[in-house]
C-alpha cells in the first residue's frame, strides 16, 4: 500500500477516535480522499478510450485484475449504497439526474458478481466521461455527510430493517460473491465504514488503477522511440512509468494535458512538417513553440535537442546515463540548470562515449 495515503489514513483513524481531535480527524480523511481522487482525474484526462476496458492483468489475484472503468464503478456504487442507503437512508446519487441511462451501465450494482471478460465487456459500454462525473457527484456527497458526521455518529450501528433496505434497492447482486457485502457493511458501526468504504477501500482500488495504467503505458511504449518530440528522453522522465510518451496514445507529458486537444505544440508542429523531432528543424535555436515558450524553465529539454542533433539519440541516452549514475535527480532541470549554452555543455561534457 502506497506508504504516505497509508499513514495519513492510519493518522486518520487515530485522530477520529478522540472526541477533541474528531473534527481534524475528519479535515485529514477529506484531504486523502481529495487527493485519491487526483489520481483517478489524472487518468480520466488523459489516457484514450480503450485505456479503461483494457485488462493488462487479467487472472491475476487482486484488485488490479479488473479495468479502470470497472474500478471507478466499483469504488463509487459501494460508497454511494453505504452513504445514502444505509447511512443516510435516503436516495442514491445514482438514481437521480438519469446517471444509470446517461453512463449506459446495464447493472445498478456493485459488479462483485462479474467475472473475467465480462468485467471487459462491461467497461467497453460504459461512456467514461459520464462515469467520472458520477463519481465525483457520490464523492462530493459523502463528503457532505462526512463534514456534518459528529464524534458520537461513530458508534452508530445498523439494523435488520437497515439490511432489508439495501436489498430491496436491488443494488448488491445475490451472487455469492457479492451478497456477502450486506451483512459485511451492515455489521460495522459508523466508524467501520469510515475506514472500508471511504477511505481504505479507496486506496486499495486507485492502488490498483495506478497499477493498471502503468501497466498500459509499459505495453504501448514496447517499441516505440523513446525520445519525445521536443528532445527530451521518456526513458530517463520522471514521469516514465505515468506517461506513454507523445508518441503513443497515452501521452500524458505536461504541456500535452494543457493543451485542449491533448496533443503538445511541439508534436503538431513536427507532424506538420515532417520531421522526426525539433532536432531537425533549421529554427531550433531561437525557436518559442510549445515547450521552448517557457524560456528557462524548460531550457535544459531544448539543450538535449540540441545535443541530439550533434551526437545523436543514442548518445543523448548514453549521456543520461552517466548523469543519473553521477546524481540523485528526477527532473533533468537539476543538473542542467537554466541556461541553454551551459546545459548543452554539460551534456557534452559527460558524453555517454567519453
Amino acid at each position: 500500500m502506497n506508504k504516505e495515503w497509508s499513514d495519513k489514513n492510519k493518522k486518520m483513524q487515530s485522530l477520529i477516535g478522540k472526541k477533541e481531535s474528531f473534527d481534524e480527524g475528519i479535515a485529514v480523511l477529506l484531504e486523502l480522499r481529495e487527493e485519491l481522487f487526483d489520481q483517478i482525474t489524472s487518468i480520466v484526462n488523459t489516457y484514450p478510450g480503450e485505456a479503461f476496458y483494457q485488462m493488462p492483468f487479467a487472472g491475476a489475484k487482486g484488485y488490479h485484475s479488473k479495468t479502470l472503468a470497472y474500478s471507478m464503478w466499483h469504488i463509487f456504487r459501494i460508497e454511494d449504497i453505504v452513504a445514502h442507503t444505509l447511512i443516510r437512508q435516503d436516495s442514491q446519487i445514482l438514481f437521480a439526474e438519469d446517471w444509470l441511462h446517461r453512463i449506459n451501465s446495464p447493472i445498478i450494482t456493485t459488479g462483485n458478481e462479474l467475472k473475467g471478460e465480462e468485467i471487459a465487456e462491461f467497461s467497453t459500454k460504459l461512456d467514461v466521461s459520464v462515469l467520472y462525473e458520477y463519481c465525483k457527484a457520490v464523492m462530493e456527497s459523502t463528503d457532505i455527510l462526512l463534514r456534518e458526521l459528529q464524534h458520537k455518529d461513530l458508534k452508530r450501528k445498523f439494523s435488520d430493517d437497515d439490511r432489508k433496505r439495501i436489498i430491496e434497492t436491488g443494488s448488491v447482486s445475490k451472487d455469492e460473491d457479492a451478497f456477502w457485502l450486506i451483512d459485511y457493511w451492515c455489521g460495522k458501526d459508523v466508524k467501520g465504514l469510515i475506514q472500508m468504504p471511504f477511505s481504505r477501500h479507496w486506496i486499495m482500488h486507485i492502488e490498483a488503477m495506478c497499477r493498471i495504467k502503468n501497466e498500459l503505458c509499459r505495453r504501448v511504449r514496447k517499441g516505440v522511440d523513446p525520445v519525445a518530440y521536443c528532445g527530451l528522453s521518456c526513458n530517463h522522465c520522471f514521469l516514465k512509468e505515468w506517461c506513454g510518451g507523445c508518441r503513443t496514445s497515452y501521452n500524458t507529458c505536461s504541456y500535452a494535458t494543457c493543451s485542449s486537444d491533448h496533443i503538445c505544440p511541439n508534436t503538431a508542429c513536427c507532424k506538420e512538417k515532417g520531421l522526426d523531432g525539433c532536432y531537425e528543424c533549421d529554427n531550433l535555436a531561437d525557436c518559442q513553440t510549445g515547450f521552448y515558450s517557457l524560456g528557462n524553465d524548460v531550457n535544459a529539454v531544448k539543450a538535449m535537442a540540441l545535443f541530439i542533433r550533434k551526437y545523436g539519440k543514442k548518445e543523448l541516452a548514453a549521456t543520461l546515463d552517466n548523469l543519473h549514475e553521477k546524481y540523485d535527480f528526477q527532473k533533468i532541470q537539476e543538473i542542467l540548470g537554466f541556461d541553454l549554452d551551459e546545459g548543452l555543455k554539460i551534456l557534452e561534457k559527460n558524453r555517454g562515449g567519453i
